[in-house]
């Protein structure tokens, strides 16, 4: 049974201006290449948007662009709505159904240490704004700490909740949660390890460096679903080369860098975000000629 949303979503970077405006021409430019690959979807908003670091009025903009670049292409779209607002969180959900959109995702409220129980009454408001399936998340890198089964499970309960996107190591847990709650779809967030969490049999993944290598990431599913555990392995060495490579120089910086590097104007990350290292282009270069990595570029 094909569960609700399943497949590899593109965790969309976000166009912007040299001088850190949103940019509608940078966006489409990504959007160009990125719909030029062999994905599911689209997921809107989130951490590899920059989202934090965009207004609610941005991010209004570009869930409409999103949609109407993506609406003749038949690839699903997921807006992430997470914001430290919950009034925020609602608008925006709200906004995306009324759009279109097929699925809603959102982090845990993460400005504060909030604990457990505000969380859950977080993912219940929202859950209960509209009528979307919703994809909520644990990723204890952003809350500080792994969320108890128990206490992930209530969440799992709540109404049009249907996903989880897991960000973690830690894949007992998950598997944990896949044997409390099978019928929910579970999306892996770690793109170096994706092929380790199918093995597992999670419904799919949400991932940064999909912007480049969607195509990639796709036959990854694909020998999953084949049982081909060698070619999982083989085409995976590409994918943590690439990203060891976008560690040392940022990551989001670096996806955008690479994206230059293959000719698409997307212009740079927002300030504070910058490049690191000595000399990231040589880095990001040296990542897009090593064997294999352009046997997987959008044509």
């Amino acid at each position: 049974m094909t569960k609700i949303l399943s497949g590899l979503h593109v965790a969309l970077l976000t166009g912007f201006t040299d001088a850190g405006e949103y940019c509608a021409k940078r966006q489409e430019n990504i959007l160009g290449y990125v719909l030029r690959q062999n994905v599911t979807g689209l997921f809107v908003g989130g951490s590899s948007a920059e989202g934090a670091l965009m207004s609610f009025a941005e991010l209004k903009q570009q869930q409409v662009q999103c949609r109407d670049s993506a609406k003749a292409t038949g690839k699903q779209l997921i807006a992430h709505v997470g914001q430290p607002s919950l009034k925020e969180s609602i608008a925006l959900a709200e906004n995306a159904a009324a759009l279109g959109y097929d699925g809603l995702s959102a982090l845990p409220p993460h400005s504060y240490p909030f604990n457990q129980q505000e969380i859950f009454e977080y993912y219940r408001a929202l859950s209960q704004a509209t009528d979307l399936p919703l994809i909520v998340y644990e990723a204890p890198f952003r809350t500080g700490r792994p969320t108890p089964i128990d206490e992930m499970v209530k969440v799992l309960d709540l109404p049009n909740v249907t996903g989880l996107k897991f960000t973690s190591s830690d894949l007992f847990g998950l598997s944990c949660l896949q044997k409390a709650r099978p019928d929910v779809a579970y999306f892996y967030g770690f793109d170096e390890l994706l092929s380790s969490a199918y093995a597992l049999g999670v419904d799919g993944g949400i991932g940064t460096t999909y912007n480049v290598l969607g195509n990639l990431y796709m036959a990854i599913h694909e020998a999953a679903q084949a049982n081909d555990l060698m070619r999982m392995r083989e085409l995976q060495m590409i994918s943590q080369d690439y990203v060891r490579a976008i560690i040392q120089t940022g990551v989001m910086p670096g996806t955008k860098l690479t994206l230059e590097i293959l000719g698409v104007d997307c212009g740079p990350s927002r300030a504070p975000f910058t490049l690191r290292g000595d000399n990231p282009r040589k880095i990001i270069e040296d990542a897009v000629n090593a064997p294999g990595f352009r046997d997987w570029i959008a044509k």
